[in-house]
């Protein structure tokens, strides 16, 4: 076909698109490209450009993937916007009543205050309504853990929460998750997976048309389908719950006497972390003023990300002028959490903690307070072999907050590959298991026997009886409470951290990242290093070589294929990279272990790995064309 014919092929479908948008501002949107792409008394560059536009626009569908639909918002298929919404609702219906062999399934829906979110949870509701569902409107803006928990609190079959996470603020996402009667077991409750993924989106795909969806009131009054707004129980159940995850063996004035500084980062999580965290015990808890209200502009922060260079700008101004002991910054939907601590030798005297220092030091506490104690020195900490047995662990009864007791083996600790090999040896040290799976949460929430998860990008599941899910939230409060103790004993997080690299070695890690504007680069990437791996890194010759597209991985035979590469080198140092599920980037997540020795300060051994994980760096950024 020649260029006109393209171009008069895209115009038919952006108007037959039009006809079938419920939304007017999205139709004004395509109608003012369309009056410029038709070319009526435009410049040419005008014409070219909004055809362009609409090419963009029409590329295709959205795709709805392990991630659920995640997009800039805008007019269009390959946007956010109602009418996609519609269709993806429409089609994650379909499935759940198939899946219940025709039965009404059970929704909770969620969203945060981005642009858009509000809108599409209420179409949400009403196309579960109009299939014959129940749909439980979360009561307000509130963040994505407590849509997590409200799947499990309620039994709901599915949940919808609405957001982009740390997206910048043209973006906008639908996460769904399964539980109830749908999914049971270990991954009740959790984002979906394969094939649950594909199986929705080929509902979604079957979508005659948004006309076609049944979502007005009467649709429901004929399917008997209901919309129920949650009153604020379920989030003080949420709060309870969450508030809860102390450790009696922290005083309560050790906690009262602790000065933490938390920002929100301009999303839904400030209100409610402030309550959570006062509820525990932390009565000194200041918020950046300036970015406590939700925002949907992020204006402070150039990401809403608190990974981004400069995200805690205002939270370590104000943490100085407060004299404060910790800083915690959630995301906006407040399922990541960021921690930074006084550090005279950082500038500005405090040092944002990495993802992966965090997770360890939550999976010391957490491996503690799975076996009452402190680690053995009997166990290769290393390999990660456990020679001993744990019967059972305990969980708490979602309504009523009492512990029960279950029979689940020995409690395990779980990471995503990319995060440091630390968890394992920790869990080795006290006779626990560890699992490494996919990077995610679908993944590590839904482990069998968990009972603490973490991934290096600042998420962490602290309470997976609760919220299977990474939780800010709830990791706040155990980062807090984990500082209180040290506070009172005259020590930090940073000798913890020290105590840590005396018993497993420094692991130092550091991301590699690149942000393309032309995706086909990542794909370029990847071949480059498929088609000439490294042959050393760092000095030290590359011993073992791994595909992940073919699935496994050293000590873990079972993991699913991803689009991966993972290197080990003689010295023990492990590279691996992949492309962003979530963002237009390349990531190279890179590892050094360095053994502390016999009487060594453990600033020497960090040292020698800093300098390691330099020349990683650099041979990384090269054979990768970086």
């Amino acid at each position: 076909m020649n260029a006109g014919g393209d171009h008069e092929a895209l115009l038919t479908q952006v108007r037959t698109w039009i006809e079938d948008d419920p939304d007017p501002a999205s139709v004004d949107e395509l109608r003012e490209l369309l009056a410029y792409a038709e070319g009526g008394g435009v410049e040419e560059s005008e014409r070219d450009a909004a055809l362009a536009g609409l090419a963009d626009r029409f590329s295709g569908p959205l795709t709805f993937g392990t991630a659920g639909l995640r997009g800039r918002l805008g007019a269009g298929p390959h946007r956010m916007n109602r009418a996609v919404v519609i269709r993806a609702a429409a089609g994650l219906a379909a499935f759940l009543r198939e899946s219940l062999r025709g039965a009404a399934p059970t929704v909770a829906i969620g969203y945060d205050a981005r642009y858009g979110s509000q809108a599409f949870a209420q179409d949400t509701a009403e196309v579960v309504a109009g299939a014959g569902g129940r749909a439980l409107l979360l009561p307000g803006a509130l963040p994505t853990p407590v849509l997590a928990f409200a799947v499990r609190y309620l039994r709901a079959d599915a949940g919808v929460m609405v957001t982009a996470s740390h997206n910048p603020p043209e973006d906008n996402g639908y996460k769904v998750y399964l539980g109830g009667r749908v999914v049971t077991g270990s991954g009740e409750g959790a984002q979906i997976v394969p094939p649950a993924d594909a199986e929705i989106a080929a509902h979604i795909a079957a979508v005659a048309s948004v006309a076609s969806v049944p979502r007005a009131a009467e649709d429901a009054e004929r399917t008997g389908g209901t919309i129920e707004v949650l009153g604020e129980d379920l989030t003080t159940a949420y709060l309870t719950r969450a508030a809860s995850l102390t450790n009696d063996e922290v005083s309560d004035r050790a906690r009262a006497g602790l000065r933490i500084v938390l920002t929100p980062m301009h999303g839904v999580g400030g209100a409610l972390a402030h309550e959570v965290l006062r509820t525990a015990g932390f009565s000194d808890v200041q918020l950046v003023r300036e970015q406590a209200d939700p925002d949907p502009d992020f204006p402070t922060v150039t990401f809403p990300n608190p990974e981004e260079p400069g995200a805690l700008d205002l939270a370590f101004a104000a943490a100085r002028a407060q004299d404060a002991d910790l800083v915690l910054a959630n995301d906006p939907d407040a399922d990541r959490c960021s921690v930074a601590v006084p550090d005279p030798a950082a500038e500005g005297g405090w040092r944002q903690l990495t993802g992966d220092e965090v997770g360890a030091l939550l999976g010391e506490q957490a491996a503690r307070l799975a076996v009452g104690g402190p680690p053995r020195t009997d166990g290769n900490l290393a390999g990660g072999e456990v020679d001993v047995d744990y019967p059972t662990h305990t969980d708490h009864n979602l309504t009523r907050g009492e512990v029960v007791v279950g029979a689940v083996g020995v409690p395990v600790l779980a990471s995503s590959i990319v995060s440091s090999r630390m968890l394992a040896s920790i869990a080795a040290a006290h006779g626990l298991r560890h699992r490494a799976t996919l990077t995610g949460f679908k993944w590590i929430s839904r482990v069998p026997g968990l009972v603490y998860g973490y991934e290096e990008a600042l998420g962490y599941c602290v309470d997976p009886g609760a919220v299977r899910d990474k939780d800010g939230i709830s990791a706040a409060v155990r980062i807090a409470d984990l500082a209180a103790g040290l506070h009172a004993q005259g020590r930090t997080m940073l000798d913890a951290l020290d105590d840590l690299a005396r018993t497993h070695g420094v692991h130092a890690t550091a991301p590699l990242t690149v942000r393309v504007s032309d995706l086909a680069r990542i794909s370029r990437t990847m071949e480059r290093l498929r088609q000439a791996p490294p042959t050393a890194l760092a000095g030290s010759a590359v011993v073992k070589s791994v595909d992940l597209r073919d699935g496994g991985a050293p000590g873990e035979p079972d993991l699913p294929p991803t689009d991966g590469l993972l290197y080990l080198t003689e010295a023990g140092d492990r590279v691996i990279v992949r492309p962003s599920g979530t963002e237009p980037k390349v990531k190279c997540y890179l590892e050094v272990v360095e053994p502390v020795e016999d009487c060594e300060p453990v600033a020497s051994a960090r040292a020698r790995a800093a300098a390691r994980l330099q020349d990683l760096i650099a041979d990384v950024s090269e054979a990768a064309g970086l």
